[in-house]
């Protein structure tokens, strides 16, 4: 076990101040006032905006929250739990850099433990994720409400849950209006651009007359338009491109803007803080709370 000192330094001392709302503080009275949040997203994709959630849910002030990189590492992880425990923290929210399922924490800290964007493979954990599948329904049902019924998919690594959900729920959605995947089955590649590129003339080398494409990412979305601009296609009139994570850096400024769906993580974060205080006061809870994606409309999306 390290000193306090050694115990801030591993966590990168990423304390933030919040003031709990009047439940929380409630809760609190007598406690430490200290959560953990165990990441290893320290590249801020998704942390950062758990992050922001969770303090929408604590308020501003007086609640420190302690932000660990785990780096993938299960004996790092449980390096950083010992740390946080010997500050007394009175839950830890432990956050994916991945929506793949992940394995509970190796050893159970005596804190309540909230698992957010990627689930425990432990049902009687509590996990708060986003719905992959729903999504893919969504962008799909969006192209259909603006005309497009030749839909194809190209989507990333078919080895990530992410992927795979996505395309389960393009297809389940052009199921349900009696209409089949174009290009004959989803393109499956990297989460990249140069594979949105590669995919689009491998797709319309199969079937030219496709006129809708729900991207897996918003990587892939701006490399499918980047090759279908390098083709002679005009996007949206020709051809509508959607993609996934509304990742504002890459969707506002591709040409056209991209549409795209947002996982909603600061949500996401905000619901795993409040099922923490919820936990730190003994409502116990378990299992996966799937939360609900919107759609962000740009220019890439709507024909003229």
């Amino acid at each position: 076990m390290e000193d306090e000192a050694g115990a801030s330094a591993s966590c990168r001392s990423r304390a933030r101040g919040f003031t709990p709302n009047a439940a929380a503080r409630s809760l609190l009275a007598g406690r430490s006032g200290t959560v953990g949040l165990i990441t290893s997203d320290m590249e801020g994709r998704f942390s950062i905006p758990v992050m922001m959630g969770a303090e929408d849910a604590f308020g501003a002030g007086e609640m420190s929250v302690f932000l660990c990189d785990a780096r993938g590492d299960s004996i790092r992880e449980q390096h950083h739990i010992d740390a946080l425990l010997s500050r007394r923290v009175e839950g830890i929210i432990v956050v994916g850099s991945t929506t793949d399922p992940r394995p509970p924490l190796s050893r159970r800290p005596p804190v309540p433990v909230v698992y957010a964007y990627a689930p425990s493979e432990d049902p009687d954990d509590l996990s708060i994720v986003g719905d992959n599948v729903q999504a893919g329904s969504l962008a799909v049902r969006h192209l259909l409400d603006v005309g497009r019924r030749r839909i194809a998919h190209i989507g990333g690594d078919r080895e990530f849950s992410a992927s795979t959900d996505r395309a389960a729920g393009v297809l389940s959605e052009l199921a349900a209006h009696d209409l089949a995947l174009r290009g004959a089955e989803p393109l499956y590649g990297a989460w990249n651009e140069g594979w949105g590129r590669r995919a689009v003339r491998v797709l319309l080398d199969r079937d030219p007359d496709v006129d809708g494409i729900v991207c897996g990412s918003d990587q892939i979305a701006r490399g499918v338009i980047e090759g279908l601009v390098e083709l002679g296609k005009r996007v949206p009139s020709d051809i509508s491109v959607i993609g996934f994570d509304n990742w504002r850096v890459i969707a506002e400024n591709t040409r056209p803007p991209l549409t795209s769906i947002d996982f909603r993580v600061e949500d996401l974060g905000r619901l795993a803080a409040e099922k923490l205080f919820a936990a730190i006061g003994g409502e116990t809870d378990h299992g996966t709370i799937r939360v609900p994606s919107r759609l962000v409309v740009r220019g890439s999306s709507i024909p003229e």
